[in-house]
């Protein structure tokens, strides 16, 4: 399979599939809180993606955010965020992207993020680099003091909130700034082209760093679970990333100052 090749093809669908958000004509539904929505440009993209890539990649199976999509049990696997940062688009901020990723025996092989609004399309395969529209990208150089950290605070679980604030406050005094943009997948992306050098999120799911992962680590930057734990990709998950390891082990002796362990046991039905 010649990864790189198949990234240009994905790439290819995924600025057609990005033509129905664009749009702009949908509705929006409920689905586990007020604040966990979804829009039917979600299912929209996501079934234009599920019908395009079996024909480029026959046999292959899928792990989606929308409708319980998962047989991720297949050798070769598409993890699809049809839009991440719903609630951004459908307040009509710009902060969302199309999120593919292709899993090959568990791990990333090629990736695509793009948003529609701004045309930055980032993209990866394994071993081949990343770029942002066709250009090669690279993390920054940017010390820990210096630093802009992305991080959120475990919207779904606001349980879990207490927590987020006492690590966000705390990387806060060592750190440059924050920055919350409302999309997992675009802000790693940030962090994989320089625009940004921190990232923690308490709680994420597959679908929301599948391609951002391999599209950061591409770039030279550093992506794991809590006390340095690999990502796997049938449950969510803590995240810290950085733009070294420097940074990272920095980043991650401060979440695990007051986050122990993971406070879930979560896997995807």
């Amino acid at each position: 399979m010649d990864h790189l090749a198949l990234e240009k093809k994905l790439v290819r669908l995924v600025r057609r599939a990005a033509k129905i958000p664009l749009a702009r004509d949908f509705s929006v539904e409920q689905k586990s809180s007020a604040a966990d929505i979804v829009t039917s440009a979600d299912y929209g993209v996501q079934s234009f993606l599920q019908r395009e890539l079996v024909k480029l990649l026959p046999g292959s199976g899928f792990l989606c955010e929308e409708k319980n999509v998962n047989d991720a049990g297949r050798e070769c696997v598409w993890v699809i965020d049809p839009i991440d940062g719903t609630t951004n688009f459908a307040r009509g901020i710009d902060d969302y992207a199309i999120s593919v990723a292709l899993l090959r025996a568990g791990q990333p092989a090629v990736g695509a993020v793009y948003n529609p609004v701004k045309r930055e399309m980032y993209s990866a395969s394994a071993g081949a680099g990343a770029r942002l529209n066709g250009r090669r990208i690279a993390v920054s150089d940017t010390p820990f003091g210096q630093g802009l950290l992305c991080t959120a605070m475990s919207l779904y679980r606001k349980e879990f909130a207490p927590v987020c604030f006492d690590i966000i406050a705390a990387a806060y005094g060592m750190c440059g700034d924050i920055r919350r943009f409302g999309s997992c997948a675009t802000e790693l992306c940030y962090l994989a082209s320089g625009r940004c050098d921190l990232y923690f999120e308490l709680r994420v799911f597959p679908w929301d760093y599948a391609a951002a992962l391999l599209i950061l680590k591409e770039a030279g930057g550093v992506l794991k679970g809590l006390h340095g734990a690999e990502l796997t990709f049938d449950r969510p998950t803590v995240l810290v990333g950085a733009n070294s390891e420097e940074n990272y082990r920095k980043l991650e002796a401060v979440v695990g100052k007051y986050l122990k362990s993971v406070p879930y046991e979560e896997t995807l039905g």
